[in-house]
């Protein structure tokens, strides 16, 4: 598949109507998170819904974690199958357990709530133990069934990931194949066509969702793939998942066929638990945390970083200037900058000049000086409910008679470099320029963002008798996980290989 660069999309052209929609768009996401299980087509039969949650015992529970810790060590080809358990931690409600989505909707209660919207959910700790499992070459790939985002904004390679039911934050270009990332919820379900374009100038075709509605079949590419590494993996562990959504279901024992073994850690009973070499009834993020430990490797914090495009445009009018300044995403006007709430600008050394609140979608300003005027102009950006501190701020120097120079700088190295600083203050609301184009009466910058920063702590997650999810439970681990998601919780992350931002 294609690969680009995250800034060569052009901005569309300004109209209402595509504004509206951005801004439309970004209203719905802060209401609520499942817009997919919304989107999708009625189904009466959706499995076996609601059974009872199991819980191993803290000392069967134990001795299973030190098994599989065992088994993943051994393993030569590791593969995890995972599903929608491995996402409820961050907020997002599965679809079969006691309060799954289809649980709910079969009691004719709807769809439930979730703790933030969808945008703003973080990869949890099993999200990031996979990343640190692959970098130490223990696990070779991840096959997914959810649309979240989770494994991506995670950093876990695309090439190593096979996302069987889509990505509701990712569009594909149909002729060339090149993938896009979105910060935002893409608008559609079922392979339908979206409001953008390819950026390729040599293309420019309608993009599409890649999320599947009931009636689409697999996509062939990621199921071959998926297929492929089952049958070569010596273990398949499955991760939240109830094993019951056909074919894909049937593809962990691919490897039981081939001599392999298939490990299971769900709360609930699955059709396959027999066939399994190794059943776990615990809480998936326990489990790992176990496991991580065992191995002693460190889980890595999840550190998000996002993106915003600054465009100042200027006009001469006999001895005035009247300049425009917008802030938009990346992806162009009809983007929204979910993580942002308003902007703050004013002007340090200008007392003639008063400051303003921008708090609107698509962020503009328009203000007319003297053509010799030279100014700062500091804008601060207030971070909306889910960021990790609640705003950053960016300096501009103004001077309409001398045109900047333009530069591209490594964004691969800057956003490395934000993230060890981040790490390194434990805090969010670094920022850096990635480039800036600058032309007679335009300039273009692009700026990155850290917004959100979580470390995930395994000594909350000792082995105990829960009596409840960690979501619904009064327990110190429940309010402990709570606040480190409450502190940071969204995430964004573009494989360098396979996606286009």
């Amino acid at each position: 598949r294609r690969t680009g660069d995250l800034h060569s999309i052009r901005l569309p052209r300004r109209s209402n109507r595509k504004t509206a929609t951005g801004l439309e768009n970004l209203k719905k996401s802060r209401k609520m998170s499942l817009g997919y299980a919304e989107k999708l087509s009625y189904r009466e039969d959706v499995g076996t819904v609601g059974m009872p949650e199991k819980f191993d015992s803290p000392k069967l529970l134990q001795g299973k974690i030190e098994e599989l810790a065992v088994m993943v060590q051994k393993s030569k080809h590791l593969v995890v199958f995972t599903g929608a358990g491995i996402s409820t931690s961050s907020g997002i409600p599965d679809f079969r357990g006691p309060k799954g989505v289809w649980t709910l909707q079969r009691a004719g209660k709807g769809v439930p709530d979730a703790s933030l919207p969808f945008h703003r959910a973080a990869p949890t700790l099993t999200h990031m133990a996979l990343v640190e499992l692959e970098r130490a070459g223990l696990l070779k790939f991840v096959i997914s069934q959810n649309v979240d985002s989770l494994h991506l904004r995670s950093g876990f390679p695309r090439e190593k990931l096979a996302e069987l039911h889509g990505n509701s934050f990712k569009e594909v270009c149909p002729c060339c194949k090149t993938e896009y990332l979105r910060d935002f919820e893409i608008e559609t379900i079922g392979l339908k066509d979206t409001p953008r374009r390819c950026a390729d100038k040599n293309c420019g075709a309608r993009l599409k969702d890649t999320v599947l509605d009931w009636e689409d079949a697999l996509p062939p590419e990621e199921m071959n793939s998926a297929e492929e590494q089952c049958r070569t993996a010596d273990l398949v562990l499955c991760l939240g998942t109830s094993l019951q959504i056909t074919p894909a279901c049937n593809m962990p024992l691919l490897s039981i066929k081939n001599g392999g073994k298939v490990a299971i850690v769900n709360l609930q009973a699955t059709p396959k638990d027999k066939k399994a070499s190794l059943v776990i009834h615990g809480l998936v993020d326990k489990v790992i945390a176990g496991v991580m430990c065992i191995l002693s490797l460190r889980i890595p914090p999840y550190i998000r970083t996002d993106f915003i495009q600054l465009l100042l445009r200027h006009t001469v009018k006999k001895k005035c200037v009247r300049w425009t300044l917008r802030v938009t995403s990346v992806h162009g006007m009809r983007a929204p900058l979910s993580f942002l709430r308003s902007i703050e600008v004013s002007f340090p050394d200008r007392s003639d000049m008063k400051p303003v609140v921008l708090m609107e979608q698509p962020f503009s300003l328009q203000r007319e000086t003297s053509m010799t005027s030279i100014f700062s102009m500091l804008l601060t950006l207030k971070f909306s409910d889910g960021c990790g501190c609640s705003s950053s701020s960016i300096e501009c120097h103004v001077n309409f008679q001398k045109q900047k120079e333009s530069f591209v700088r490594d964004r691969s190295l800057v956003l490395q470099e934000l993230k060890c600083t981040a790490e390194r203050q434990s805090r969010a609301g670094q920022q850096s320029i990635l480039e800036r184009e600058s032309l007679p009466r335009a300039e273009t910058s692009i700026h990155a963002f850290v917004t959100n920063i979580i470390r995930y702590d395994a000594e909350d997650l000792k082995v105990a008798d829960p009596k409840g999810s960690w979501m619904n439970s009064g327990s110190s681990t429940s309010s402990n996980l709570a606040k480190r998601l409450v502190e940071g919780a969204s995430g964004y992350s573009a494989s360098t290989k396979k996606l286009k931002c």
